[in-house]
């Protein structure tokens, strides 16, 4: 047995005592993580969103030059390939067992050359200067970098999420970290670079400046990549996988038996799955072409700052006193609601055209979503682990990767459709590419204000269907946990002197479901 699998067969610190009543360790309020790899993950929290993501469309629609009848070909064959690959890659990661752990030496050995290969897409203006939107080698480059980075961030994509499903065995440990890297990252300065980029692009729009877009995206493109890159790796590297691993690996037929009785995970899965048949476009791309201002993002945005951190200290509160379920459905509808109200307001006598309407009212929506924002970022992330503790309360095993691959593919069939429909879409609407700032013909202006509004809250309503029939909450979610810190400690207890042979028999007898609980789950 590793020295990775023997420390989280223990999940102990040289400070725990075990209790002898294991519902007493449920609301313990219990420390795994200590101040060093916490700060490592809110960094890892910060570089998730220290990019300029927010105005990729654009690069690809304005400064690169991809036609939308070549983007309709890359997301469907790049989407059936995604699918391909998934399965293979979530088998070959589950089966994985290393001094390292299970999940780290894919994000140590993958990051750095993932991150070089990325960079080759902030290039690709240079290397194809001047063509048109229909040049064919511009497109196989940009088709073959799509593939490559897709398929080795399949595997940095299921690492990642298997680790933060396993730094803590301890839900609060768990939810203390979760919200201490929301509420702490734009600190941080997480937002710095979109920040930068909407004025960036202003002052470029209204010749304040003599830049060229592509230096502004390949400068700051290239800048983020190396930033973020770099506080992924620190936290790699500081973390620890504290959650037990079955001692033997998991079959191909295992792994499809633990998603298709993780109600927790179908539930959570047919919610996105249903609210993603939004049909959406950029709200940056309206703020730019109607509006005349990508700053609009920033100035809307002020009182949302203000409001979100205060939103976190509520989530505890919501917490004691609501279901997960209740939680779940009330965020939705609520954010659902504050864009209506811009719909609707936004329709009137064209008010959407009119900045000095438009910014006013975004600028109250944002700071009534804001209200709710810890909620929102802390409670799903909950559930998503918690569904992985109920796979192993269920099953005896984890198959981090392999339910993660179940959940991707039914969503990214549904991203290559949705993909094609929001190309086909921009089309239809009239959007020209390359147009300078607030030419697009009038029809076109319409759409892409109702595409960043209403349109996607009444296409992906659905989405809250699902979330109706949840259940994982209170006495059964305490339950879960009890007999989670119950099987792990004797399973600690059982292999902490064993031989290789009872080590062997320990991991049959693991598989087959020995350990589980008597009673009916």
């Amino acid at each position: 047995m590793s020295e990775v699998d023997k420390s989280a067969v223990t999940a102990e610190d040289k400070n725990t005592t075990v209790l002898s009543n294991p519902k007493s360790i449920v609301y313990r309020n219990r420390r795994y993580v200590g101040t060093k790899e916490t700060l490592a993950y809110i960094l890892y929290d910060v570089s998730a969103s220290f990019n300029i993501g927010k105005y990729s469309t654009r690069y690809i629609y304005d400064v690169i030059l991809i036609d939308f009848k070549y983007l309709v070909i890359l997301n469907l064959f790049g989407g059936i390939w995604d699918i391909i690959n998934d399965t293979f890659i979530g088998v070959i990661v589950d089966r994985t067992r290393t001094r390292y752990g299970k999940f780290r030496p894919y994000l140590l050995f993958l990051v750095p050359p993932l991150t070089i290969v990325g960079m080759l897409y902030w290039f690709i203006p240079v290397f194809f200067p001047d063509t048109s939107a229909l040049y064919l080698p511009k497109f196989i480059f940009y088709f073959i970098l799509s593939v490559v980075q897709e398929t080795a961030g399949t595997f940095t994509g299921m690492a990642s999420g298997g680790l933060l499903a396993t730094i803590t065995p301890h839900p609060i440990d768990r939810t203390r970290l979760i919200t201490s890297a929301q509420l702490l990252s734009g600190l941080f300065g997480e937002k710095v670079p979109e920040l930068l980029m909407g004025l960036f692009i202003d002052l470029i729009n209204h010749k304040i400046v003599n830049w060229s877009f592509r230096n502004l995206y390949m400068t700051m493109g290239i800048f983020t990549a190396v930033v973020s890159s770099s506080l992924a790796i620190f936290f790699f590297i500081m973390s620890k996988e504290r959650v037990m691993q079955s001692i033997e690996k998991p079959s191909i037929k295992m792994g499809l038996k633990s998603i298709l009785n993780n109600k927790p995970l179908l539930l959570i899965t047919l919610s996105s799955f249903l609210s993603s048949f939004a049909v959406s476009n950029s709200r940056s791309d309206y703020y730019i072409d109607v509006l005349g201002t990508a700053s609009v993002t920033t100035i809307v945005g002020i009182p949302g700052a203000l409001v979100s951190p205060s939103s976190y200290a509520f989530v505890p509160w919501a917490r004691k006193r609501f279901s997960t379920k209740a939680i779940w459905v009330f965020e939705d509808i609520w954010t659902d609601m504050c864009w209506l109200f811009v719909f609707v307001v936004g329709l009137i006598n064209k008010n959407y055209q009119k900045f000095w309407v438009m910014v006013p009212v975004i600028t109250i929506e944002e700071t009534l979503e804001m209200m709710v924002y810890g909620l929102r970022k802390v409670v799903p992330t909950e559930m998503n682990n918690e569904a992985m503790d109920y796979c192993e309360w269920k099953n005896g095993y984890r198959t981090e990767a392999m339910t993660g691959v179940a959940r991707s593919l039914i969503l990214k069939l549904q991203g290559v459709f949705m993909s094609m429909i929001k190309n086909i879409v921009l089309g239809k609407i009239g959007y020209v590419q390359g147009l300078e700032i607030g030419t697009q013909k009038e029809k076109t202006k319409l759409w892409m204000f109702m595409l960043c509004t209403g349109v996607p809250v009444i296409t992906g309503a659905l989405g809250v269907v699902p979330k109706l029939f949840y259940n994982l909450t209170g006495e059964k979610r305490d339950k879960m946990y009890e007999e989670l810190f119950e099987r792990r400690e004797r399973l600690a207890e059982e292999t902490k002197n064993a031989t290789a042979e009872e080590m062997k028999r320990i991991g049959r007898a693991q598989m087959e479901g020995k350990y589980l609980s008597d009673t009916k789950l």
